[in-house]
């Protein structure tokens, strides 16, 4: 099985309504978890909340705030195992009507690719 990286996409900084956490725990625990997709999943704190980290040069730079000034940023993600495309496409659909956002859905690259 292949590993996905599904991506919450967000223009607000507001946490999901009880509705939505409601709809996103049904989704982890029916969808994720009892079909052998789940891997990890959590929340992210404010894009306000990042430090970016550039070591590139010798010495670490250290720089309060996103690495991007954009009008969307990531606040949650989910791991998952699906067979193919086909599934993880299906399972980001159902992710996404679940925390009412967008959703991007990545491989996430094995060892020799």
């Amino acid at each position: 099985m292949a590993q996905y990286l599904m991506s919450v996409l967000t223009d607000s900084t507001e946490l999901a309504t009880d509705a939505e956490a409601a709809a996103i725990d049904a989704f982890n625990a029916g969808e994720l978890q009892a079909k052998g997709h789940w891997v990890f999943a959590n929340g992210l704190a404010a894009p306000s909340s990042a430090t970016v980290v550039d070591a590139r040069g010798g010495e670490p730079v250290f720089t309060d705030g996103p690495y991007v000034e954009t009008k969307e940023f990531m606040i949650g993600f989910w791991i998952i195992e699906a067979a193919d495309l086909d599934v993880a496409l299906r399972l980001a659909a159902l992710g996404s009507k679940a925390c009412n956002r967008r959703i991007e859905l990545r491989p996430i690259l094995g060892p020799a690719e």
